[in-house]
């Protein structure tokens, strides 16, 4: 018997609105999201492009502040 998951809200292009939530560039994130599960799925994903990638979705999330005088 197949697993069933629970449905969840997905963006246009097919993305859980979830992972795309908190970033400045909401499309930008997504395209990231994508092409970086395509190359997972082919295998062609280094440890060097993860540490990348994890810490672009790091900086993309960060609120910046304001310093005051």
């Amino acid at each position: 018997m197949a697993r069933k998951f629970a449905k969840v809200k997905k963006t246009k292009r097919g993305t859980p609105v979830k992972y795309v939530r908190g970033s400045k560039n909401k499309k930008k994130t997504e395209d990231e999201i994508k092409s970086t599960a395509k190359k997972y799925k082919a295998g062609t994903l280094t440890k060097a492009e993860m540490d990348k990638i994890v810490k672009k979705r790091v900086a993309s999330g960060k609120k910046s502040r304001k310093k005051r005088k």
